[in-house]
């Protein structure tokens, strides 16, 4: 009798909350519990009978609009249902006898019927879940928290004075929304030693777009001698640069600044002098303009190429999982762009602690390997994981393999730019290839829209290849 008490006293709880269901589950809802005898006895008509599976299938329709705390009552019901406590408390309930001729259910049908309104239920539950409620998690693969938000958050170590200052500047560069100027530009930025070779080929890239694009130059050997009006007075301030060395990820912060300058540049990419265009200007513009991610190669390297290089010494900010490699080649939104400039904490751990010659016989480059932590640590769903400049490293050896004129023929060209799966390939011992697909906008495309490394040699094939290979 308690727990028969226990469940009238719950549905009347419920009762009360009922003006704010749907009008269609209220009236079920009453209807139900009105021929389970749980509401007065002069509201229900003799003639109106219904079985126990019945006002069982109406609980679960209920259910489905309300929450998963009526499941929990339904089962306290049905063990009632079964128990010595709920036969005694029918000898209260006239209206329940059953006529003394029916037959009673043999144990097979009622298994039989009772996973048969399981399965419905389950069906419903799925198919409309109860938001906002633990049965969402359960029964609905869309909209719904994750597990991991309902518990508690895990416990991590407190930040430092700089990773806090740090985290604030970048979350607040990244969560201000851009302002879009009326003619938005991308910022073409070469990183070379002196003379561009393919300076022709990047002249009839650019021609009938002007000023959608700006270009800078930053040379740092000899002054290039140029042969496009496009280049014409874009060098920027340089200085020497070492491969290898933090010098080069210096180059790159300097070519964004001086981009950075220009408010109508919105989007920037880092090529070299050994880059070339894969397509037309227009596919670049929209490829790179029309999303909202920064193109950044960045993947998982466990071997001694990888996390090898990592150093213990960039502890507390860096950690050895959040250690990440990528091609230095990157395409990034203003956003991005900022928030390097912003950057002084992770630029000098990588200045101290990644470069050739440390301890251990170990060689680290920064230019592989901070621009992609940056940002697994602080924004990793804002970047594409892979780089838009292809480079073919099938040859296995320390440096991708350099085209030759012998090399350039449409096919070549045809067949690198219909790529459309990223590879990544590890330097441990397992040496694991990682294949993934370029994912535009939540679309697959493909991949690239730059290659390296070409000789100067293949200048003239490429010229005449040009009109063909960029309009595929």
């Amino acid at each position: 009798m308690e727990l028969l008490d226990s469940a009238r006293s719950k549905l009347k709880f419920l009762m009360y909350f009922m003006p704010l269901l749907q009008e269609n589950g209220k009236s079920k809802m009453t209807d139900c519990l009105q021929l389970c005898h749980f509401l007065p006895h002069s509201k229900v008509k003799k003639e109106k009978k219904i079985s126990f599976f019945a006002y069982l299938a109406s609980f679960s329709f209920v259910f489905v609009l309300i929450d998963s705390q009526i499941l929990l009552l339904i089962v306290e019901l049905l063990k009632m249902k079964t128990s010595q406590g709920w036969r005694l408390g029918m000898k209260e309930m006239q209206i329940l006898s059953a006529p003394r001729q029916r037959a009673q259910l043999k144990k097979p049908t009622w298994i039989i019927v009772l996973v048969s309104l399981v399965s419905l239920f389950l069906i419903c539950a799925y198919a409309y879940p109860p938001q906002g409620s633990g049965a969402c998690y359960v029964f609905s693969l869309n909209g719904c928290k994750g597990l991991s938000d309902w518990l508690p958050p895990a416990p991590t170590r407190d930040l430092t004075d700089e990773e806090l200052a740090s985290h604030i500047v970048t979350n607040e560069i990244l969560n201000t929304p851009p302002v879009v100027p009326e003619n938005p530009k991308i910022a073409f930025m070469f990183l070379t030693p002196g003379a561009l070779p393919f300076e022709k080929l990047w002249d009839r890239f650019f021609q009938g777009h002007e000023g959608k694009f700006s270009v800078y130059v930053h040379a740092s050997k000899d002054k290039p001698v140029h042969f496009s009006r496009y280049f014409l007075n874009r060098e920027i301030r340089s200085d020497k640069v070492v491969w290898g060395k933090i010098s080069m990820v210096d180059a790159e912060r300097r070519l964004l600044a001086y981009a950075l300058k220009e408010t109508d540049n919105q989007h920037f990419v880092l090529l070299s002098d050994s880059c070339i265009p894969l397509r037309d200007f227009d596919y670049v513009y929209n490829y790179l303009m029309y999303t909202n991610i920064s193109f950044v190669d960045c993947f998982e390297d466990p071997g001694p190429h990888g996390s090898g290089r990592y150093s213990e010494h960039m502890l507390p900010e860096v950690e050895k999982k959040d250690f990440r490699k990528g091609a230095q080649w990157f395409t990034m939104k203003r956003q991005h762009a900022l928030a390097v400039m912003a950057d002084s904490l992770y630029y000098k751990k990588f200045k101290d602690y990644c470069r050739p010659n440390m301890e251990g016989n170990r060689n680290c480059y920064s230019d592989e390997h901070y621009v992609p932590t940056f940002f697994h640590m602080l924004d990793p769903n804002g970047i594409s994981n892979w780089s838009v400049t292809h480079v073919d490293w099938s040859e296995g050896k320390w440096h991708p393999k350099s085209y030759v004129h012998k090399d350039i023929t449409f096919d070549l060209m045809k067949n690198i730019t219909f790529i459309a799966e990223n590879v990544h390939v590890t330097s441990d011992a397992r040496k694991q290839v990682q294949i993934r697909p370029c994912l535009w906008n939540g679309n697959q495309r493909p991949c690239y829209l730059f290659a390296r490394k070409f000789l100067p040699e293949t200048l003239d094939s490429l010229l005449q290849l040009y009109a063909n290979y960029t309009s595929i």
